[in-house]
């Protein structure tokens, strides 16, 4: 099966210690300005989903959500999580620790996009 969403194993080692704070999580990447684009961290539930939001899997036990508009853009790549040291300006979990989650793509090959 082919996933749309994957996760380094760097960045699920900051998932391991802020799930160990904070309890189950959740991202979420919406598209919007400044760090809107960059995919964020919350606690499971903290984050108010409706309609205009697509799941597009589960990483390392985490849902992870885009905005609707954001995933027409993205809808024919296949995205990575990985973490960068330094610090971003959004409400995600892990910008304490001098950390910020970051997205990889790459474009699905068109035998892999039959198969999603």
């Amino acid at each position: 099966m082919v996933e749309r969403v994957l996760i380094t194993d760097a960045a699920k080692q900051v998932v391991d210690q802020l799930r160990n704070k904070h309890g189950e999580l959740m991202f979420h990447q919406s598209g919007g300005c400044c760090d809107g684009s960059s995919p964020m961290c919350f606690p499971k539930g903290e984050l108010m989903l409706n309609e205009t939001d697509v799941l597009l899997g589960t990483i390392y036990g985490c849902d992870f959500y885009m905005s609707k508009d954001q995933f027409e853009y993205w809808r024919h790549t296949q995205l990575t999580i990985d973490v960068v040291t330094g610090r971003g300006s959004s409400f995600s979990l892990e910008i304490p620790l001098g950390l910020r989650f970051v997205v990889k793509s790459r474009i699905f090959a068109p035998e892999e996009l039959a198969r999603i």
